[in-house]
């Protein structure tokens, strides 16, 4: 698993070479784009997918290093962006009747998860919302989740 941490608020992990399809895998991950990561991860514990199993452990993963690598508070993630690409893909031959050959398909996927803290200020932005700017609004944690997906 490859983690990076940016500086501009995201932590993102990587896991590949993930022995699935990546539209199989693709299906889950459409349904946790944008969520929180605690709503995230009771719904994938819920999906009844074979993809909903590593793609839980890649959450979890990228969760806790955001809280520990960085300091962001589990409750103020949220999954910014979510990606599934197709690896590298196995081939071997069955053999069939009257000398012939059917291939094999094995399939594996490369999975990313970025997650962003709502919460998080850099310097600039900072600036920005001091209380000098008149341009400075006052908003709720909630209301900033929904422009930070827009």
């Amino acid at each position: 698993m490859k983690r990076k941490k940016k500086n501009n608020g995201e932590v993102s992990a990587t896991r590949q070479y993930i022995h699935m399809s990546a539209d199989k895998a693709r299906r889950v991950i459409d349904q946790i784009r944008g969520r929180f990561c605690e709503e995230a991860l009771m719904v994938l514990e819920l999906l009844p997918y074979q993809a909903s199993y590593p793609i839980f452990k890649l959450v979890y993963s990228v969760t806790e290093n955001a809280n520990a690598n960085a300091g962001f508070n589990k409750e103020n993630l949220i999954i910014s962006q979510a990606q599934v690409n197709e690896g590298p893909t196995s081939k071997k031959r069955r053999p069939q009747a009257r000398g012939r050959s059917f291939m094999i398909k094995k399939r594996t996927c490369h999975i990313t998860i970025v997650v962003k803290d709502i919460l998080f200020r850099d310097k600039e932005t900072k600036f920005f919302e001091s209380e000098n700017n008149p341009d400075r609004t006052k908003e709720n944690p909630k209301s900033l989740a929904v422009k930070v997906l827009k």
